[in-house]
């Protein structure tokens, strides 16, 4: 007999939402990881049910306490991050230790989180070393911000979600091929922020001199040969709260070609495994600086990985964070 996850996908098929929730309402007050894990996702998304965060969470805490090991995931990403409640780091780590001899992805980031110099909130000890690049834009190397391990879980993590990168067309209102970048990439975003995502997130806020909360998710990129980022400019004309630095972090360095142009300063730069380049991409008047532009440049050979995380100049207003299809200003 199909499960109540596999019904209640039915029931969406056939356009009966409320039949749908039902269903896994009624398997919730049962207990059932299953429908618990599900009901999460839907509160988290907003989907068949509004958006409820902090329900979400209480549900995936429940769905993880019945032996959803997705479930366990996520909620270990709210308790790190605090979505949905009180941010407990604390107890992410424990519950990361609760579940490593069943869940291999939680056994990966433990490892990793207690090779990180962190203090007890979960925040870098030590402060990242900045060599200056340019001045116009600011522009500045960060050698060995991340360690190999950690390029190589994000990696791992991300590999199987790689996607061709899609933008948001306010026109047609929907998601369409990029027509700048032709890599594919896959996100983080809260529902799979876990305690190692989100400790090298607050790593890549420390190092940029921002909070947390400024930035958009973080990006893992895949570059294969002939792919590329044509020239383009981070900042969005008319954003509101704009994309005031960029920062990327090379992945691998096994690849030929690649390297991060600067095309209206001829300067290009390409870093090792772990390094992070962070540049600006505003004036001091919050506009676009027109010298920040920069490209990707084609791989000859291999593949490139590239982590990016998008900063603003100032948080997200209330709990979702920022879409990717913001509302701009004319």
């Amino acid at each position: 007999m199909a499960g109540v996850g596999e019904r209640a996908l039915a029931l969406l098929r056939q356009g009966d939402g409320a039949a749908a929730r039902a269903l896994v309402d009624a398997a919730c007050a049962q207990d059932d990881s299953e429908a618990l894990a599900m009901r999460a996702l839907w509160r988290v998304e907003g989907r068949v049910m509004p958006r409820d965060l902090p329900a979400a969470r209480a549900d995936m805490g429940a769905a993880s306490a019945a032996g959803n090991v997705g479930a366990a995931r996520m909620f270990a990403g709210f308790l790190a991050n605090g979505v949905g409640g009180t941010r407990d780091w604390a107890g992410a780590l424990a519950l990361l230790d609760a579940w490593t001899d069943r869940d291999p992805v939680a056994a990966q980031q433990r490892t990793l989180i207690a090779a990180m110099a962190l203090d007890p909130a979960g925040d870098p000890i030590h402060r990242a070393r900045h060599h200056p690049v340019a001045d116009q834009p600011l522009i500045s190397a960060i050698p060995g911000l991340l360690t190999a391990a950690e390029c190589d879980l994000l990696i791992a993590l991300s590999e199987r979600r790689q996607r061709p990168a899609l933008i948001f067309h306010e026109g047609q209102k929907r998601f369409v091929a990029d027509p700048v970048r032709d890599s594919d990439a896959a996100g983080f975003p809260i529902v799979s922020e876990w305690p190692a995502i989100h400790a090298i997130n607050r790593r890549l806020a420390a190092a940029s001199g921002t909070r947390i909360e400024q930035g958009e998710t973080l990006q893992v990129l895949r570059y294969r040969p002939g792919q590329q980022y044509r020239p383009h400019l981070d900042a969005v004309p008319g954003l509101a709260n704009q994309r005031g630095l960029t920062l990327l972090v090379y992945l691998n360095d096994d690849y030929g070609g690649g390297e991060t142009r600067f095309t209206r300063l001829d300067l290009a730069h390409r870093g090792r495994k772990g390094d992070g380049l962070l540049f600006a991409n505003c004036l001091a008047d919050g506009r676009p600086d027109p010298m920040s532009e920069h490209a990707g440049m084609p791989i000859r050979s291999g593949t490139k990985w590239l982590a990016s995380r998008w900063i603003r100049q100032y948080p997200a207003e209330g709990p979702d964070g920022f879409g990717q299809h913001e509302a701009v200003r004319a």
